[in-house]
């Protein structure tokens, strides 16, 4: 795909109305999303410039030069290994006259491209600017969203294996082993799955090992995969045989929360009331200190970006967002519940890419 004039204009627009004169963009996403040079630099400095006004620039290496011509972008500067990279950004800064600008770049660059350019131009002010990039993506065309829906359904799919794995004495790897598998042979790329048994699903980002499943365990499972280069994530909780009423009672105020967090969705919210419904419901029920993380996150091409639906951020969410609703509750040493729906916001509300959660906790019983 050459580069895209329409972002490309939007892009400039975001750029000058921050008041940067330049942007330097090095993750696979945000060259990708403009250019559809999707390249992982690794330790090689590569990077796409972009400025309010004018054409952008590329600094690549000589042995990606021929995938970057495809970009369409005419003023490509390569270097060879044993060269210094940063002396192509000395040339492209010279003539750009960024002795004393602004430069933005993406706030995952890597140390080794923005010490040397920092070096480079002592006298310029670099920022981390990956919140006018965010903008840049933040409102999902229908081509994106088709693709976040196609995603959202594999891993819909995913789920009714998986839960044919849950029985005891199957361990958290074999059940994360089977949701990778499935999302793989329904067209899926998979990106992770995490599966928590127990007192284990009470660390929300566990890595999934070798424990295994026993009767009575709650069982967390949150996993995505992409389709087009775009991303779905999901979780749902469930049960190894007959449940605790603790564990029924945590799955319905978790099940509600999330219920009350969808209904606060529309054009105009600040996202922090998202975050502010899911969280009354769950501190009404006396398990406030449990919830210990965010209501969601945006999702797009990147698995995590804004919006975060979080207490302080008081952004309006707009038609076109699309973003996790997760709420959860932690018991240490007992068991966690999350439940996961990605959604997207319309002019009415919103739209959820995954199938329903169960209203009660399912309990497997063999």
């Amino acid at each position: 795909m050459p580069l895209d004039q329409s972002r490309l204009n939007r892009f400039q627009q975001i750029l000058a109305d921050a008041g940067i004169d330049a942007y330097f963009a090095c993750t696979p996403v945000s060259m990708g999303y403009l250019s559809g040079f999707f390249e992982d630099p690794h330790e090689r400095m590569m990077m796409i410039a972009f400025r309010p006004g004018g054409d952008p620039a590329m600094i690549a290496p000589s042995l990606s030069a021929t995938h970057a011509a495809h970009t369409g972008i005419s003023d490509i500067r390569t270097w060879s290994d044993g060269e210094d990279p940063a002396e192509v950004f000395a040339s492209l800064a010279s003539d750009w006259n960024l002795k004393t600008g602004v430069i933005g770049v993406d706030d995952e660059m890597p140390a080794s491209f923005l010490v040397p350019m920092q070096a480079t131009l002592p006298a310029a002010l670099f920022k981390a600017a990956g919140n006018q990039m965010a903008q840049l993506r933040k409102v999902k065309d229908e081509s994106e969203l088709d693709a976040m829906r196609r995603a959202a359904k594999i891993a819909d799919r995913a789920l009714a294996e998986a839960i044919g794995m849950i029985a005891s004495g199957v361990s958290e790897r074999n059940v994360a082993d089977t949701l990778f598998d499935a999302m793989r042979s329904k067209g899926g790329n998979p990106t992770f799955a995490i599966v928590a048994v127990g007192a284990n699903g009470a660390e929300p980002h566990h890595l999934s090992g070798d424990d295994r499943i026993k009767a009575g365990d709650m069982v967390v499972m949150d996993w995505g995969c992409e389709i087009d280069r775009y991303q779905s994530d999901m979780t749902r909780t469930l049960a190894c045989g007959n449940a605790t009423d603790e564990a029924k009672l945590v799955y319905r105020t978790v099940y509600k929360a999330q219920a009350e967090a969808r209904a606060a969705i529309r054009p105009g919210v600040p996202a922090e009331d998202i975050d502010a419904a899911a969280r009354e419901v769950i501190t009404d029920s006396g398990y406030g200190e449990y919830f210990i993380h965010r209501t969601g996150h945006g999702i797009g091409m990147v698995g995590h970006e804004p919006p975060h639906i979080v207490a302080g951020n008081a952004e309006p969410i707009v038609v076109g967002q699309c973003f996790s609703v997760e709420p959860g509750i932690y018991l240490p040493g007992k068991f966690g519940v999350r439940i996961e729906n990605i959604v997207a916001v319309t002019e009415d509300g919103h739209e959820s890419f995954n199938e329903e959660p169960s209203e009660e906790l399912i309990e497997i019983v063999s």
